[in-house]
């Protein structure tokens, strides 16, 4: 009787969640920083679809042109991946495609009832090319997401694969976002003064020289701690060596953002108060990561409270609102108001998520990396 040999079971498809997140997280703030800042609605009478046909604008500049593509080349990109679990892989890149130019062209048409903005159809094809881009890199690129992809292998070790450790790489990818806004102290979000003040709960401070340095510092000081503990509890194993990256691409990207949206020196951040709070906050996480899971969370958690009730407190500094002139103007409209929302509510998006948090007591979850 001849042999007969069995064929293996195929092993189950891997889809990771994140790209999902990850692509609908981009939209909600392509959205909200498209229809920035949301007053002011009315209906002109005009055609709102006669934005389409019109001539080129006569105001533009390569600095628009280029922003309007980059903008919509990660929304094209992570939608490949996002769709590719439910179709083809060419059909995920098409519905990117055209996921991208329907929403330009929804956003383009509502900011005709928008008095501060202005749709134009070269938007409209910018985006569209944004989009495009974005779905051919996805095409090529997006599996690493997928499949055993290496940043799916990479996440599904360090992190996981359940809701909420996708949703913890979502919140930091928000907390890069908010580096990019000028008008904070470093690390300092959760900035509510402004609401506060208007609804008489809060008075600004007055600002004194002296005592300044010492407002950065503790502001530096307890949000690079509650960070730098917030990564130690998204981690199956705690690599310090990832967390010390964090603080560095965060610096890089605070470093960009002064340049290129103030005109000022990339390390115009790094005062004495600054510098002070980074080395003491770096000085604490290191000790506080050799602690055990429910105290690394806990101090996450209050460290996070105080350095928001910090933030709120501190005074307002009237040389850095002498360099802001150009951020709060001009062609940052968008972008201000997108990392200003990120910026006031990432400590209140973080805390429930610690809160939700726990140990992962897989195998190999205890191993302590240095």
């Amino acid at each position: 009787m001849p042999d007969i040999e069995l064929e293996r079971p195929a092993s189950p498809r891997i889809s990771s969640r994140l790209p999902r997140y990850l692509a609908t997280a981009y939209t909600l703030l392509i959205i909200y920083a498209s229809l920035h800042p949301f007053t002011g609605w009315r209906d002109s009478g005009a055609d709102v679809l006669a934005y389409l046909t019109a001539p080129w604008p006569r105001y533009w500049t390569g600095f628009d042109l280029v922003t309007n593509v980059f903008a919509y080349v990660p929304l094209g990109f992570l939608w490949v991946p996002a769709l590719q679990g439910h179709v083809r892989r060419v059909w995920a890149v098409l519905l990117a495609i055209l996921l991208g130019l329907m929403l330009s062209g929804l956003l383009e048409t509502l900011q005709n009832f928008l008095p501060s903005r202005v749709a134009f159809n070269v938007d409209l094809a910018t985006n569209g090319l944004g989009a495009m881009l974005g779905a051919f890199i996805g095409w090529r690129w997006g599996r690493i997401f997928l499949d055993g992809g290496r940043f799916h292998a990479w996440i599904r070790c360090r992190v996981g694969e359940d809701a909420l450790a996708h949703g913890g790489l979502v919140l930091m990818g928000l907390w890069m976002l908010t580096q990019l806004n000028p008008e904070i102290l470093l690390f300092g979000n959760g900035d509510l003064r402004g609401f506060l003040e208007k609804m008489e709960l809060l008075e600004n401070p007055p600002y004194v020289v002296e005592h300044f340095p010492w407002v950065e510092a503790s502001v530096t000081g307890t949000n690079t701690l509650a960070v730098g503990l917030l990564v130690s509890c998204l981690l199956r194993s705690h690599t310090r060596r990832l967390g010390l990256l964090v603080f560095a691409i965060a610096l890089l990207m605070k470093s960009l953002s002064l340049t290129v949206l103030t005109s000022t020196a990339s390390v115009a951040w790094a005062t004495q108060g600054n510098l002070t709070g980074l080395g003491g906050g770096v000085l604490v996480w290191w000790v506080a990561s050799f602690l055990s899971f429910p105290l690394r969370q806990m101090l996450a958690a209050l460290a996070l409270m105080i350095a928001t009730t910090l933030v709120n407190l501190s005074p307002e500094n009237p040389y850095q609102a002498m360099t802001l002139q150009i951020w709060q103007q001009g062609h940052f409209l968008n972008f201000n108001g997108l990392t200003r929302l990120s910026s006031a509510l990432w400590p209140f998006l973080a805390l429930p998520w610690l809160m939700l948090q726990r140990e992962n007591r897989k195998a190999g979850a205890a191993s302590v990396s240095m």
